[in-house]
């Protein structure tokens, strides 16, 4: 074979390899099957309590049904790990206290509030002995954290009965360890996420004092929340979960049986804690207005904790709802 014909001979291979890739290209570019690169896969962050509720009915509900986005649920144990873990792009988002997250915006990590994790369902829960606010003065009274609508409700049930913040030696306890605390004596009572006020109640070792709604309306406390690079690298894909995430609410407004099963598998609690539970909380309409989000800031800035808490426009998006209405 002459050098000639040899030459001509791999042009022709090579041409032949070019049209067979292009080829192969082009199939796997207009296939678009879930399971291609096309899918993003989405790592949300939760506490297991009542109010992370729509987010379990999503997951067990909706997100086989997802086409462009894979929805995976982390569990963490306190609010500081998940935090942590939010603020380092361990995970993409999270339903977490809101206030939380305002303060990691405040302090320069991009996030974005996209819907809320309920309505409701806080429950100023007391020991039996105490009959009225006053009775709180001079004792002691737990709270999740300082960053949360748990303080602010707090800070207003005193207020509106004529007490001061600091009649009360106010702690920071994890919720799980809250009721143990009330049955035995070391706290007179406590502000926290659901289910934990009702295991106090169901069981007899603490009764309700005052709901959420009886102390501020429309009270902002639990969001869903995303990582604005996941959002702007993903937008078909937010879209599609945080759809799905606002009919999970609707769901779980239910309280059918089929929820509380939900529920019970991602709590494990006793059914009767989870049935009082559920009586307090709503997650109806998850969309957060402009109107109640302020409402939290201006609290937040009276309470002193946080000199300048994002605007609504910099930190709530709203657009994955606002172009339904």
């Amino acid at each position: 074979m002459t050098k000639k014909t040899l030459k001509t001979a791999l042009l022709a291979v090579l041409a032949v390899s070019l049209l067979l890739a292009a080829g192969c290209a082009s199939k796997d570019n207009t296939a678009g099957t879930p399971d291609t690169d096309k899918t993003a896969t989405i790592k949300i962050g939760y506490l297991p309590i009542t109010h992370a509720l729509p987010l379990y009915v999503d997951n067990e509900l909706f997100a086989d049904s997802l086409k462009s986005v894979k929805l995976e649920l982390v569990k963490f144990g306190s609010w500081p790990e998940l935090v942590d873990a939010l603020n380092a792009g361990q995970i993409d988002g999270a339903s977490m206290l809101i206030e939380l997250a305002m303060k990691a915006k405040e302090q320069g990590i991009d996030l974005k509030a996209v819907a809320l994790g309920h309505r409701d369902g806080n429950a100023v829960v007391v020991s039996n002995d105490i009959s009225n606010v006053s009775d709180l003065k001079g004792k002691t009274f737990a709270i999740p954290s300082k960053l949360s609508s748990h303080n602010i409700l707090l800070y207003l049930m005193l207020k509106n009965n004529g007490l001061e913040y600091t009649d009360v030696n106010i702690v920071e306890l994890p919720p799980p360890e809250m009721p143990a605390a009330l049955s035995e004596g070391r706290i007179s009572g406590y502000l926290v996420a659901e289910p934990f006020g009702a295991i106090a109640v169901a069981g007899g070792n603490g009764k309700l004092l005052f709901e959420s709604h009886e102390l501020w309306t429309d009270s902002v406390c639990c969001g869903l929340v995303l990582r604005n690079d996941f959002i702007e690298k993903n937008r078909a894909a937010s879209e599609e979960f945080i759809a799905a995430y606002l009919e999970a609410g609707q769901q779980a407004e239910s309280k059918d049986q089929a929820i509380k099963d939900i529920a019970l598998k991602y709590l494990k609690v006793e059914p009767q804690v989870l049935e009082l539970s559920l009586q307090w909380i709503l997650y109806e309409n998850l969309e957060l207005s402009e109107k109640d989000y302020n409402r939290l800031r201006d609290y937040l800035v009276e309470m002193g904790l946080s000199e300048a808490p994002p605007a609504y426009d910099a930190f709530v998006d709203s657009s994955f709802y606002d172009k339904e209405t």
